[in-house]
């Protein structure tokens, strides 16, 4: 399964995401210079991490070739609490594994509670606790 997909650095938009030395980041701006006299437009494109919410900015040759991850939505039911870790099991896969909790949602996580993650690249990201429905 492709965990990302191709683009060109001068299609980049705002609000896309990208990997940007090798983490997935939300581009918050992207700024198109023209070309020079001798080069090529050069993007100028800033992103913030959407694991670890680092400010990273990169510049690229216009034609480059930079990764758009795909980001795959999954629930999964957590199974117990420990501290900052829950422990959850896919509702599709019934695989088990720790997810971190993140401060937001860090009073609203509690047993048999769905939650929503996100699989980007390598990492598995807790974003939102799903309706209970009690």
């Amino acid at each position: 399964m492709a965990s990302s997909k191709q683009e060109s650095a001068g299609s980049v938009k705002e609000g896309m995401t990208i990997v940007m030395d090798g983490a997935a980041c939300k581009v918050v701006s992207v700024q198109i210079s023209r070309p020079g006299k001798h080069g090529h437009a050069k993007a100028r494109i800033e992103g913030i991490g959407l694991i670890d919410e680092k400010k990273r900015i990169n510049v690229y040759p216009g034609s480059e070739i930079i990764d758009v991850p795909i980001i795959e939505k999954k629930n999964a039911q957590v199974l117990s609490v420990t501290g900052n870790m829950a422990n959850v099991m896919d509702s599709e896969s019934f695989e088990m594994f720790d997810l971190a909790i993140p401060d937001e949602l860090k009073d609203q996580v509690k047993e048999n509670v769905q939650v929503l993650y996100w699989i980007i690249i390598n990492d598995r990201v807790m974003k939102q606790i799903k309706n209970t429905g009690d």
